[in-house]
Parts: structure tokens; sequence; C-alpha cells
């Protein structure tokens, strides 16, 4: 990573391999690593689309994710083209490191179906529990 990149954890389908990875790959992203986030996230099925992340004080669990390094004008064309209700915030990784990453909005997980217990987005398609794509 260089001054000019910084770090973004994705839980999605942004991730390696997944729908959306393209759009970390049109902007000169480079995959860093696999990673996990500390123990107080929740995670839910948008839809069966995407998923969406949201730190909590109680309940939570690590969830599986990618850190990616991309240039700051990289990081706004991929935020552009998320899905109305993800964000971006600070993210906990289990090695007390802090970098930027997407999240959701409260309002987008009601009524959605919770899969924290599978530990991430990757997980919980390989079940084929309703995904589509």
């Amino acid at each position: 990573m260089t001054e000019s990149h910084l770090h973004l954890a994705v839980n999605g389908t942004l991730m390696r391999g997944l729908e959306l990875n393209t759009n970390l790959l049109t902007v000169g992203a480079t995959f860093v690593q696999e990673a996990e986030t500390a123990p107080c996230y929740r995670l839910w099925s948008i839809g069966d689309r995407h998923p969406a992340m949201l730190k909590v004080a109680s309940g939570g669990r690590a969830i599986a994710l990618e850190v990616w390094a991309l240039s700051p004008n990289g990081l706004v064309q991929v935020l552009l083209q998320e899905p109305p209700g993800l964000c971006i915030g600070t993210i906990e990784l289990s090695d007390g490191k802090t970098p930027l990453g997407v999240l959701g909005e409260p309002w987008l997980c009601e009524g959605q179906r919770e899969i924290t217990q599978h530990g991430g987005w990757r997980a919980y398609c390989q079940t084929g529990v309703g995904v589509r794509g």
C-alpha cells in the first residue's frame, strides 16, 4: 500500500469471484488479505442479493471479509456503485486494525434474514439457502 492508497474491508459481493468484484478491479484495487472482524458484528442478507453488516454492542461475532488497497478516487467510484443503504465506516478487525469498510444502515436490515450464524456472506451463499447469484 502506498501513501496514496487506503485499505477497504469488504464483506459481500465485492469479494473475489463474486458479482461486483469487477467494481474493485476496474479502479485498480489490489487484494491484500482475507481477514475477520472483531466479534462485534451482525450480518443480514438483503433480499438474498448482498449482505449488510452492522456493529453491535452485544450478540455479535467475527465476520469473514477481504481487505483491498485502492486509491481515494477509486473508493469514491466503488461506493457510487454500491446498492442503496450501504455506507462506509470504520471496521474493527480481529488483529486490532481499523480499515475503512462497507457497512449497512440499520433501516436496510429491518425485516431481512439475519445470517450472522454463518460467519460471512461467502459461507451463507455456499449453503444455497435462497441465494440468487
